[in-house]
């Protein structure tokens, strides 16, 4: 059984190595994503003016009617003192050519003091410009930059969830390759350090995948419930636990009418979301307002204005309304739910590190390295290997030749 397994370990390493090497790297640095892009681009994060912030809501509306092209799909409800606001835009379709207006920027940090636009960027763009260079990491971790395919699959998003899978049943079987005898189990957890080398080089790879198994499985099955939530994972917890529907896979919500029905206002959304707020007992207000792309369909975040959306332990409070005629269509509360329910609620925050603050995300920006030490350090025992399974065919090969 061990041969099988070893071979097995080896073509499921060699095939994921290089995909976890850039996942851990990049999963590093985008555990800072906001305190580095803020670094790298103050401009675009600190408001110029030290003047009283306007309403959010009056500041999306200018930007719509500076630009007839765009409209505002997720806005803040409020920002930090000194901080910009930083809002999503997507196209209008041009009733000319019925195709959206060709933009060249999806997000915009505006002053709150005096609406003046202070930065524009493609968030997400293939550059690896200072303004684009943290958003760019961000899409190469979960998408790889590969296209989405004409009927919706996002296949950068869905070959990382099934480099997942193999990552999870290549480290169960890791474990078991890690303990070949009882008796010498102390071995698994050392590190040759004097001798350093190819020794060493082993004992990194099997001793510290050994130390950090638990959280690599965690991060393995945290990847694949975010890319493959839809197909695969919420059809699994389903037939063990009863979930909420799930408001942005609703065919009701599309938008397929041309030009599209009318959306209720900004505005509206916002007071119809308070009122539930209450209704609901939440703990906090709205705090952003976010248009579904191609969906009749509204969400609100519930955490206080100027706050980050991204909270520790399991989130923000999501409620979700048809934008046609106020209907709530769904929600999401972190702790309340089904058993189900709560599981994909938790998988963001133990992927992040963020379910226990910011002691998790040093953890997570650790492992990153960890994985991307694993995936080398893995490749370079392969290749030794390799390399001595050669010479020693040649070494074969010569004998035979010398004795015939």
């Amino acid at each position: 059984m061990r041969p099988v397994l070893v071979r097995l370990h080896r073509w499921f390493g060699i095939g994921t190595a290089l995909f976890l090497f850039m996942s851990g790297l990049t999963g590093s640095i985008i555990a800072w994503n906001e305190e580095l892009d803020a670094l790298l681009n103050p401009d675009f994060y600190h408001a110029r003016s030290n003047a009283p912030a306007l309403s959010s809501l009056e500041l999306a509306n200018r930007v719509e009617a500076a630009d007839p092209r765009v409209r505002v799909t997720y806005l803040p409800l409020g920002v930090a003192p000194g901080r910009t606001l930083q809002i999503r835009v997507a196209s209008r379709i041009n009733p000319a050519t019925h195709q959206p207006y060709a933009l060249d920027f999806n997000q915009l940090a505006i002053d709150p003091g005096t609406g003046v636009v202070q930065g524009r960027r493609e968030w997400g763009a293939l550059s690896v410009k200072r303004l684009n260079l943290l958003p760019f990491i961000y899409q190469l971790h979960y998408t790889l930059f590969l296209p989405t395919t004409g009927n919706g699959i996002a296949t950068g998003v869905w070959l990382m969830g099934v480099v997942g899978i193999v990552w999870l049943f290549d480290s169960v079987i890791a474990l078991v390759l890690a303990f070949p005898s009882f008796r010498t189990w102390r071995k698994s957890f050392t590190f040759r350090v004097q001798r350093g080398g190819y020794p060493l080089v082993f004992d990194l790879h099997r001793s510290g995948g050994v130390w950090v198994w638990g959280l690599l499985a965690v991060i393995a099955t945290t990847s694949i419930s975010m890319n493959l939530e839809a197909p695969v994972v919420r059809p699994i917890v389903s037939f063990f636990s009863t979930l909420a529907p799930d408001a942005a896979s609703n065919p009701e919500l599309r938008a397929t009418s041309n030009p599209p029905a009318p959306m209720l206002s900004r505005e509206r959304m916002v007071a119809l979301a308070a009122a539930t707020g209450r209704d609901l007992k939440l703990d906090e207000p709205p705090g952003a307002i976010f248009e579904f792309e191609g969906l009749h369909l509204f969400g609100v975040g519930f955490f206080q204005p100027g706050d980050n959306v991204v909270r520790s332990g399991l989130g923000t409070a999501w409620l979700y309304w048809d934008g046609r005629n106020g209907q709530r269509v769904g929600s999401s509360i972190p702790g309340e739910g089904s058993a189900g329910d709560i599981f994909l609620q938790a998988q963001f925050p133990l992927h992040s590190g963020r379910i226990i603050g910011l002691a998790g995300r040093i953890m997570i920006s650790a492992m990153g390295l960890i994985v991307a030490m694993l995936s080398a350090t893995g490749l370079v025992i392969w290749i030794r290997k390799l390399k001595a399974r050669r010479s020693a065919a040649q070494r074969a090969t010569s004998g035979r030749l010398a004795k015939s």
